[in-house]
């Protein structure tokens, strides 16, 4: 698990760079302010969640820790959710999806997948015998 985490976290990582370099340079002059708070605000989300699954990654116990492996899958969707939706909301004018409103309903589930994740970690670590 924690090879098949890192690939995860390390792709993770790395897309959030892209996405985001590729905002700051080649969305700036397309997009509206307010489209690009949306998009960088999906890049910060992936951020916050990438780096806690780089520490479970390497947390001793992670193979016998369900619920720190359900964390990860947890941020995974959230990622997924939140933050690839915002990108879609960011560029659908863009990417000719003007007409579909109903990518905003995915943005709360995967904060919902967030915050669920956060709560499995809670969870594995009051469970956790020192």
């Amino acid at each position: 698990m924690q090879k098949t985490t890192l690939i995860l976290v390390a792709l993770s990582g790395m897309l959030a760079v892209a996405l985001g370099a590729f905002g700051a340079h080649g969305l700036k002059n397309v997009l509206t302010p307010d489209q690009m708070a949306i998009w960088e605000k999906g890049i910060q989300y992936q951020f916050y969640h990438t780096f806690p699954m780089l520490v479970l990654a390497f947390y001793p116990k992670i193979n016998i820790k369900g619920s720190f492996i359900r964390a990860i899958w947890f941020f995974l969707a959230g990622i997924l959710l939140f933050s690839g939706s915002l990108y879609i909301i960011a560029v659908k004018d863009l990417i000719g999806l003007s007409n579909i409103n109903y990518i905003g309903i995915i943005t709360p589930i995967g904060g919902v997948s967030f915050i669920l994740g956060w709560l499995s970690i809670l969870w594995g670590a009051l469970r956790e015998r020192v």
